[in-house]
C-alpha cells in the first residue's frame, strides 16, 4: 500500500509541472501577439500624425506689398498675386520682385517653404550686435570657406547673413585689402543683409549703409583706381 501511495504522488507532481509548462507558454504567446499587435497598431497611426504634424507650416499667407525673403535672391516685394489654369488645375502664385537683382519671381502658394517674412526689430538689432562682435579666424583652405559662406548667403538666414559679413569685413573700402573672391561673397552678403535692413527699419539707403559701416567699423576711405 505505501509504494502505490507514493506512485500516486509521483503522478500528480508530473501533472502539476505539464500545467504550469503549458500555462508558462500560453502567457509567452499572448504576451508576442499583443505586442505584435501594438507594434503594427503604433506603425498604422504614424503616417496620419506626420500628415497633421505637417499641415500648419504650410498654411502661411502673403498679402499684397508684403515683403518676403527668397533665400537665394533676397528681399523681394509680392507686387500682385495671380491665377493660372495649368492643365485644367487652378493654380495661385506670388509674383515678387527683386529690385536690388531686377528680377521678378513667380512662386506657387503652395509651395510657401520656399519664403520667410522679412525679420522683427528685435532680429535686425541681433544682427548689429553680430556685426559688432569679433570676426571668427579660420584656418581651413580658402576654396573650403569660400563654399561655407555661399551656403550661408544662400541660407536665407539673417544671422548667418550677418556672420558673414562680419568675417569678411576688413574695416576698409580699400580693393587691395581683399582678394576678388572675398570681396565678391562680402558685397554679396552686405548687399543682402542692406537690402533686410531697409525693408525692415524703413529708413533710406545711405542711413542704412552708415548703421552698418558704424557697428563693423569700416573708415570711409575712397577706393584706390
Amino acid at each position: 500500500m505505501p509504494k502505490k501511495k507514493k506512485k500516486i504522488k509521483k503522478v500528480r507532481k508530473i501533472k502539476k509541472v505539464k500545467k504550469i509548462k503549458k500555462t508558462k507558454s500560453n502567457v509567452k504567446s499572448f504576451v508576442n501577439e499583443t505586442s505584435f499587435k501594438s507594434t503594427s497598431s503604433s506603425q498604422d497611426e504614424k503616417p496620419e500624425i506626420k500628415k497633421i504634424k505637417k499641415q500648419p507650416t504650410e498654411k502661411r499667407v502673403y498679402n499684397l506689398k508684403d515683403y518676403v525673403v527668397y533665400p537665394k535672391h533676397g528681399v523681394g516685394k509680392i507686387v500682385s498675386i495671380e491665377k493660372a489654369t495649368i492643365g485644367q488645375i487652378d493654380i495661385q502664385f506670388y509674383k515678387i520682385l527683386v529690385e536690388k537683382e531686377k528680377l521678378t519671381l513667380t512662386v506657387p502658394i503652395n509651395q510657401q517653404s520656399n519664403l520667410r517674412p522679412i525679420s522683427t526689430i528685435n532680429q535686425i538689432n541681433k544682427c548689429v550686435s553680430i556685426l559688432k562682435s569679433k570676426p571668427k579666424i579660420k584656418r581651413t583652405m580658402w576654396s573650403r570657406r569660400a563654399q561655407e559662406y555661399d551656403q550661408k548667403i544662400n541660407s536665407g538666414k539673417i544671422y548667418e547673413l550677418a556672420e558673414v559679413v562680419k568675417d569678411l569685413n576688413k574695416n576698409t573700402d580699400i580693393i587691395a585689402d581683399q582678394s576678388y573672391s572675398e570681396r565678391q561673397l562680402f558685397e554679396k552678403a552686405y548687399e543682402r543683409l542692406k537690402s533686410e535692413f531697409e525693408a525692415v527699419l524703413k529708413v533710406s539707403p545711405e542711413d542704412v549703409k552708415k548703421k552698418m559701416d558704424k557697428a563693423l567699423g569700416r573708415n570711409q576711405v575712397t577706393e584706390l583706381q
